[in-house]
């Protein structure tokens, strides 16, 4: 059965309000990977023509049955 306490000769020792010396703390740790791992893909630029095209194309034929509705209820 293992101990909660931990074993006393592996543990910091510490003074008296003073806290844990320096050469007892473990080193920062080390990163060994820089940069990415594998090439990211192109960016794209933004909206091509052929969508653009068909958002205003839907956009003016609702502009063009609206229209035709408010003059059709007029008549």
């Amino acid at each position: 059965m293992t101990s909660l306490q931990g074993d006393a000769s592996r543990t910091a020792q510490r003074a008296p309000n003073r806290g844990i010396p320096p050469a007892e703390t473990p080193p920062a740790e080390g990163s060994t990977t820089s940069g990415i791992s594998f090439p990211e893909p192109a960016l794209r630029v933004g909206w091509g023509p052929v969508p653009l095209v068909l958002i205003m194309l839907v956009v003016v034929l609702i502009a063009v049955g609206l229209i035709a509705m408010a003059v059709a209820l007029m008549a």
